[in-house]
């Protein structure tokens, strides 16, 4: 009953309750015009008929008109009022304004002066115009002199942390999805006070909807109270906010410059297997080493003056020229609603349209909008091996229903398709006829795709690509693999909820 009674009082529930508040007044409001309803009516006829209009015309993802197109044509004395006040107001001129300061941000990077597009594009020009379109997307060079290391388990990422923290000189950056007391964070922060204590600069960047039930209210206080400089993204306000929408769901730790780790790991137990809430947690995550980190520093340090409305930047106290033997190509970059393209997800589509022989991805949600869908069959069809592994345990029931909601179109085209029995997989990984490999926080899923802030690494003709596909095939002999017939025999009234659920799920 304690608990309970603390949950009730949280802020979260407390901020979600006023949320609902204000849309129930809202559409109490709209209701009220009903009452000059011939006139309410013939109004909103016509809203309604201009909101297709402007659906129709705009550039935004056909996935996501769908929804709003049902909404507007179905009910439309509510769906046109709703889209003019969320899609048209000043509120989304507002964001659109912040996200333009954003991209000024992004392209106020250090130049890098070597260039190893042209040796690639000499070996492999498919490849180098994949890298290429990353590199002028999202601001993201290709380095050589940098070691990757695959850590292909959360207590393998860990324990690299916690060897590499205590060896930090100058600097530490921390940007985390989630934060949560217990035996991962507070070891971490252990270590983080002393490096204080010796004089380290700590900064800790947490999104607030991610760990807004996993901290205490006020937790950026105590963690100025020891010494880090703090700053929580995008707070939950309680208001109806279209920008409450867009996430830091990046995870970037950065020691001197000169270390970066990045990968689907959050700072809480259960990503150790510390605690069990889906079975047996499978994530994953990779460290890089020399001159590719720059990139991760540039990354977090424009999210963090973004985040504090600050426009400049200056690199040069976090600026590092430690160099590590080359293995093969480092592309570090990040991705986010601000930017012009959709960095991350023409990536994939990019790399699975290229691919000849195989192609394996690991993700936790698999919902998909139609190119992607049709990158994924076109392949299965032209005779790559494609094969992805989702969870068999959700994390949340209705979008595992979604998940599978698409299995149907890939498995007809030949692509395989296993979930992890074990439990839950929280890896987002994609590796292409084993010479490049993703691997970073990016899920195949709208808000990755599309309203999240993201991050990730592309590996060319590195090494420990081969340990990407191993671990992938390690991974597989433990799934159950899903056929056809099974999703055939789950019914109509399943088949009917997954059908309505997809058609929304872009919203979800």
């Amino acid at each position: 009953m304690r608990k309970i009674v603390k949950f009730l009082q949280s802020r979260l529930v407390i901020t979600a309750l006023l949320i609902l508040l204000q849309a129930v007044v809202l559409m109490v409001l709209i209701g009220a015009l009903a009452s000059y309803f011939p006139v309410y009516y013939a109004v909103t006829m016509v809203a309604a008929v201009l909101v297709v209009m402007d659906l129709a015309n705009d550039k935004m993802n056909p996935s996501f008109k769908l929804p709003w197109m049902i909404l507007v044509i179905a009910v439309p004395i509510i769906g046109a009022p709703l889209y003019i006040l969320f899609a048209k107001s000043k509120q989304t001129r507002r964001i659109s304004k912040r996200f333009r300061n954003y991209r000024t941000l992004m392209r106020n990077t250090l130049p890098n002066p070597d260039d190893p597009l042209v040796d690639i594009a000499k070996e492999d020009p498919v490849v180098a115009r994949q890298l290429s379109y990353v590199e002028r997307t999202a601001y993201a060079p290709v380095y050589r002199n940098t070691d990757a290391v695959y850590l292909p388990t959360g207590e393998e990422y860990f324990d690299a942390v916690m060897r590499e923290i205590p060896k930090a000189k100058k600097f530490i950056f921390l940007e985390y999805f989630i934060i949560e007391e217990g035996k991962m964070f507070n070891s971490i922060l252990d270590v983080l006070k002393k490096k204080v204590e010796e004089g380290v600069e700590v900064r800790i960047m947490y999104d607030d909807i991610g760990s807004i039930s996993k901290v205490p209210s006020k937790y950026d206080k105590y963690l100025e109270s020891l010494g880090f400089q703090v700053s929580v993204f995008n707070r939950m306000k309680p208001s109806l906010d279209a920008f409450l929408n867009y996430r830091d769901h990046r995870k970037i730790l950065v020691i001197d410059g000169v270390v970066g780790f990045t990968g689907g790991v959050n700072l809480a137990d259960e990503y150790i297997n510390e605690v069990e809430r889906f079975g047996h947690w499978k994530d994953t995550g990779i460290m890089i080493k020399g001159e590719g980190v720059t990139k991760m520093t540039e990354t977090f340090l424009q999210l963090w003056h973004f985040s504090r409305g600050e426009l400049k930047i200056d690199y040069k106290d976090y600026a590092s020229d430690m160099k590590c033997e080359s293995d093969g190509f480092i592309q570090p970059f990040a991705d986010g609603p601000s930017t012009d393209d959709l960095t991350a997800e023409l990536c994939y589509m990019g790399l699975i349209n290229i691919a000849v022989d195989h192609l394996y991805v690991t993700t936790p949600y698999l919902i998909l909008d139609n190119e992607m869908t049709t990158a994924f069959c076109h392949a299965a069809r032209s005779g790559v091996d494609v094969r992805i592994i989702t969870p068999h345990i959700p994390d949340k029931k209705t979008v595992m229903a979604v998940t599978r909601s698409n299995y149907r179109t890939l498995l007809d085209s030949g692509v395989r398709i296993f979930e992890y029995t074990p439990g839950f997989i929280h890896a987002k990984s994609l590796c292409m006829d084993g010479k490049v490999a993703v691997v970073g926080t990016v899920n195949f899923d709208f808000r990755s795709l599309y309203l999240h802030f993201e991050n990730g690494i592309l590996c060319y003709k590195s090494s420990c690509i081969a340990d990407v596909e191993r671990d992938f095939l390690e991974t597989q002999e433990k799934c159950q693999e899903i056929t056809a017939d099974q999703i055939r025999k789950k019914g109509p009234v399943y088949s009917l909820l997954q059908a309505v659920l997809k058609v929304f799920s872009p919203l979800m």
